[in-house]
């Protein structure tokens, strides 16, 4: 692929990915809750889900996307309610429990999912990657095996430096609240960005 498309193609995506929305909200909600390693499932989730609409983008499926809107439609609306329910835990979580954390494989796991189902149901995603994309990389050409592995490999450590870093500033003012009713007032407040972004996913056509 062309420097220039390539260029083009990072610049477009890093903007995509630093405008705050449900992801990143998700992203800091979670590591206000139980820290940096807590959102780096999240992160990973978020990021799986991203490469699965590239693959559809580039590969000419954003059709068959478009086909599975009712699919879409479902998808979002489960992350929506399970991001209330991870809101909820934020709510009612007691001050140094830290119940939100992913001290397990299992909470790791559905932190990871809880990412994927997001990036899937995210109208923002979805609008780059299906609508977006094809102005700035020209998909009416087959697409390289080289120039699929650079596109990859931009979303990959453009995400994970973002999506990181966001995590890393959310992790490091949660270690300013030592005192339990400071913890109390930071996870409800995590537990209102993590609601806002479920209500931002489906309520979001």
């Amino acid at each position: 692929m062309d420097l220039l498309t390539l260029t083009a193609f990072t610049v477009a995506y890093l903007v995509a990915v630093l405008v705050p929305g449900p992801g990143v909200a998700a992203i800091v909600a979670r590591a206000l809750g139980g820290g940096f390693n807590a959102a780096l499932p999240l992160v990973v989730g978020i990021l799986v889900g991203d490469l699965l609409y590239l693959i559809f983008a580039l590969f000419g499926l954003a059709a068959i996307a478009h086909w599975f809107s009712p699919i879409i439609l479902i998808i979002r609306w489960a992350s929506a309610l399970y991001l209330l329910y991870i809101a909820w835990q934020f709510w009612s979580a007691k001050p140094g429990s830290e119940q939100i954390g992913a001290k397990r494989e299992e909470s790791a796991w559905k932190s990871f999912l809880a990412g994927f189902a997001l990036t899937l149901g995210n109208p923002k995603t979805i609008v780059f990657y299906l609508a977006l994309l094809p102005t700035v990389v020209p998909l009416d050409q087959p697409i390289t095996v080289l120039g699929f592995v650079e596109l990859t490999a931009v979303v990959t450590i453009v995400l994970l430096v973002v999506g990181c870093g966001y995590a890393w500033l959310a992790a490091l003012a949660r270690d300013f609240f030592q005192s339990p009713k400071a913890l109390r007032r930071l996870n409800r407040g995590a537990g209102v960005i993590m609601a806002s972004a479920a209500v931002f996913v489906a309520l979001r056509g």
